[in-house]
C-alpha cells in the first residue's frame, strides 16, 4: 500500500492554520494584515524602551509627540509596510511549498516509459495516493489536465500547446497576485508625504502667528529658527516612508524572480515527466487495427 508523501495542508503556510487558503502562490490580504500587525507590534514593542531613554533621534521619529510635536502618521507607515513584508514572507513560503512537488517521481525513469490515453487514469490515480489535494499544486494540476484531456487530444502537439496554455495562465495569475505589495509600495510615499506636509502646515503656521503679533527682531529669529527644526522634524515622515518602500520593493523583486524561477521550473518538470513520454494513437490508425482483428481471425 502506497502512502501519502506529500499534504498540501501541511506544507501550505495558510493552510496549516487553518484558514481558507489561496490558490498556489496567492496570498490572502486578510491574513498578511494580521502578521503584518504582529510585526508591527514586536518592532514598536523592542524600541520603546529606547524611546523612554530619549537620546536618540533615529529612534524618537517612530513615536509621536514629544517637544517636537511629531504626527502619528509613522505609526500608519511602520503598519503598511509590515503588511507588504508578512505579504512576501508569506508568498516566499508558499512557494517554497509548491516547490516540494517538483522532487515527485510521477513515473518510472525509463526512455522506454510511453503515457498514453490508455495509461492516463492511471498515473492519476498515482498522484493522489502519493499526494494529499495534489490539484492544490500549481504543477500537479497542469499534469492532470493534461491527462485528463488526453483522450481528446489526436497529437502530441495539442498537448504541448495545451500546457503552453496552461503555463500562461498561470503566468498571469501569478502577476496578479502582487496586486497588493505594488498598491501599498504606492500608498507608503505617499503617506509620509502628508506627513511631511502636516508638519511643515504646523511649523509654518506657528511662524505666521508670530509674525501677525508683530513681534521684535528676537522673537522672529526665535520664531524661524522653531520653523527651521519643525521642517527637519516634517521631513522624517518622509524619510521613513521612503526607505521602508525601497526596501520593500527590492524584497518584492527577489520574491518575482523566486516565482519566477519556479515557474519555469514547472514547464521543465512538466516536458520531462509528461510531454517526452508521450505516445498519442491516431483515431483512424486505431479503427483500421480494431477492424483488422476480426479479418485476421476468420482467416
Amino acid at each position: 500500500m502506497e502512502f501519502e508523501i506529500l499534504n498540501w495542508k501541511k506544507v501550505d503556510p495558510e493552510a496549516k492554520w487553518g484558514i481558507r487558503a489561496k490558490k498556489f502562490t496567492a496570498v490572502s490580504n486578510w491574513f498578511s494584515l494580521v502578521w503584518g500587525i504582529v510585526l508591527t507590534v514586536i518592532f514598536y514593542g523592542v524600541l520603546y524602551p529606547f524611546h523612554m531613554i530619549g537620546k536618540w533621534q533615529m529612534v524618537n521619529m517612530f513615536f509621536h509627540g514629544g517637544v517636537e510635536k511629531r504626527s502619528s502618521i509613522p505609526y500608519f507607515t511602520m503598519l503598511l509596510g509590515f503588511w507588504c513584508l508578512a505579504f512576501l514572507i508569506i508568498k516566499l513560503k508558499k512557494i517554497k511549498a509548491q516547490k516540494k512537488a517538483l522532487e515527485l517521481e510521477l513515473i518510472p525513469d525509463s526512455r522506454e516509459y510511453i503515457i498514453s490515453p490508455m495509461n492516463a487514469q492511471e498515473i492519476i490515480s498515482g498522484i493522489n495516493k502519493k499526494v494529499h489535494r495534489g490539484c492544490d499544486f500549481l504543477v500537479l494540476n497542469r499534469i492532470e489536465c493534461a491527462l485528463e484531456n488526453l483522450r481528446n487530444i489526436g497529437r502530441v502537439a495539442d498537448v504541448s500547446s495545451l500546457l503552453k496554455d496552461l503555463a500562461a495562465a498561470d503566468t498571469d495569475a501569478s502577476e496578479n497576485t502582487y496586486t497588493l505589495p505594488q498598491g501599498l509600495i504606492w500608498a507608503i510615499p505617499v503617506l509620509g508625504f502628508i506627513g511631511t506636509v502636516l508638519g511643515l502646515s504646523e511649523a509654518v503656521g506657528g511662524f505666521g502667528a508670530v509674525v501677525a503679533g508683530g513681534a521684535d527682531l528676537d522673537a522672529l529669529k526665535g520664531a524661524l529658527g522653531g520653523v527651521t527644526g519643525g521642517l527637519a522634524t516634517a521631513f522624517e515622515t518622509t524619510l521613513i516612508a521612503l526607505v521602508i518602500a525601497l526596501v520593500i520593493q527590492l524584497l518584492m523583486t527577489l520574491v518575482r524572480q523566486k516565482e519566477e524561477e519556479f515557474l519555469e521550473a514547472c514547464s521543465t518538470y512538466c516536458y520531462k515527466n509528461l510531454t517526452a513520454h508521450l505516445k498519442m494513437i491516431d483515431i483512424d490508425e486505431s479503427l483500421e487495427y480494431t477492424a483488422a482483428e476480426p479479418a485476421a481471425e476468420q482467416e
